[in-house]
C-alpha cells in the first residue's frame, strides 16, 4: 500500500477495513493478521496498531485464540462451550468419535493452541478421552 508517510500506514489500513465494515464486505470475522499483512504490504505490528484503532472505535473486537470480529456479531463464547455443545446434539451418544483437532480449528475458526486448551479442559471434565485413534465421548455434559 504505497503512501506518503510510513507512520501513517495503519491509519490506512484501518480506513480500509473501517470502509469494508461499513459496506458490508466484511460482516462477521476478519481476515486473519497474516491475510492483512498480505493484501497491505503492512508489518504485524502495523496491523495490530489499525485493529487497534478499530477496537477503540467500537468497531472490532477480538477473541483470545479466534481473532477478529466486527463488533456485535457471531458467538463469542469460548471454544470449550460451543466443543461441549457438540455432545449435546441429537444423535450423539457415549463412544462416538470426537472430531479431529483440524476439523474443530476449522469449525469454530480457532487456533490449534485454543482447541488444544479446550480438549485438554473436556478430558480433564473426563467428558472426552483419547483412544487409540482420535478422541472418543465419554460422557455427556448434564444440562
Amino acid at each position: 500500500m504505497p503512501q506518503d508517510n510510513p507512520r501513517d500506514t495503519y491509519l490506512q489500513v484501518a480506513g480500509s477495513l473501517r470502509q469494508k465494515i461499513q459496506v458490508g464486505e466484511i460482516k462477521d470475522d476478519l481476515p486473519s493478521q497474516t491475510q492483512l499483512i498480505s493484501a497491505h504490504g503492512a508489518s504485524r505490528s502495523t496491523i495490530e496498531r489499525a485493529l487497534k484503532v478499530l477496537k477503540a472505535e467500537g468497531l472490532v473486537e477480538s477473541v483470545q485464540g479466534a481473532g477478529w470480529y466486527v463488533a456485535g456479531t457471531g458467538d463469542r463464547r469460548p471454544v470449550v462451550e460451543k466443543m461441549i455443545d457438540l455432545l449435546g446434539a441429537d444423535g450423539v451418544k457415549v463412544g462416538d468419535p470426537f472430531p479431529t483437532e483440524k476439523d474443530l480449528c476449522e469449525m469454530f475458526k480457532a487456533s490449534r493452541t485454543a482447541v488444544r486448551t479446550a480438549i485438554a479442559q473436556m478430558e480433564g471434565q473426563g467428558l472426552i478421552a483419547k483412544v487409540k485413534r482420535g478422541r472418543e465421548i465419554r460422557a455427556l455434559p448434564v444440562n
